[in-house]
C-alpha cells in the first residue's frame, strides 16, 4: 500500500477544507504549507496591482518563504493542493516544490476554484521537481464530496 501525503496551501480556508477531507478519506497524512509571513486580506487583493499576491505572481522567480520545511522522504504519493491564482499555482507552491527531493515520487496537483482549472500548474510542478512523476491533477469545488475525493485519490 502506498503512503500518501496531502500537502496544501490555503489562503481563505476553502482549500484547507478540501485537503482535510481528502486526507481523511484517503488515509493520508496532512501537511499545511504555511508562509513564514502570513497573508493579510490586503495581500490577497488581486485587484490591487501592488498587493503582495499580485507582485509575487507577476515574478515567476518569486519564492515566498515557508514557515516549516516538509519531510516527504517516507511518502510515495504527494497530493499538492492550492487555490488557483492567475491561472496557476501560487508562488508558495513553487517554494514547496523546491524545498524537498521528490525524486521517484508521484506528485499530483489539485486545486480549488470557482471555475478556473489547473492551467499550467502540472507543467510548472514537473519543472520544479526533476525526477518526480507529475500527473495532470484535478480541480475540485469547495463542495466536493468525500466519495468524489476518495475515488480520485484511490487512483494513485
Amino acid at each position: 500500500m502506498k503512503k500518501i501525503l496531502v500537502a496544501y496551501f490555503s489562503a481563505s480556508g476553502v482549500t484547507a477544507k478540501v485537503a482535510e477531507k481528502m486526507a481523511k478519506v484517503a488515509g493520508a497524512d496532512l501537511f499545511e504549507i504555511k508562509p513564514e509571513q502570513p497573508y493579510t486580506r490586503a495581500d490577497l487583493n488581486w485587484m490591487d496591482k501592488q498587493s503582495r499576491s499580485t507582485v509575487e505572481m507577476k515574478d515567476r522567480n518569486c519564492r515566498p518563504a515557508m514557515a516549516e520545511k516538509p519531510d516527504v522522504s517516507s511518502y510515495d504519493v504527494i497530493l499538492v493542493g492550492f487555490p488557483v491564482w492567475w491561472y496557476r499555482e501560487p508562488s508558495i507552491i513553487d517554494t514547496f516544490m523546491e524545498s524537498a527531493d521528490f525524486t521517484g515520487k508521484t506528485v499530483v496537483p489539485f486545486c480549488t476554484s470557482g471555475g478556473s482549472g489547473l492551467g499550467e500548474s502540472a507543467k510548472n510542478l514537473h519543472s520544479l521537481a526533476p525526477g518526480a512523476k507529475v500527473l495532470e491533477g484535478k480541480r475540485f469545488s469547495s463542495s466536493a464530496s468525500s466519495e468524489e475525493l476518495k475515488k480520485w485519490a484511490e487512483q494513485f
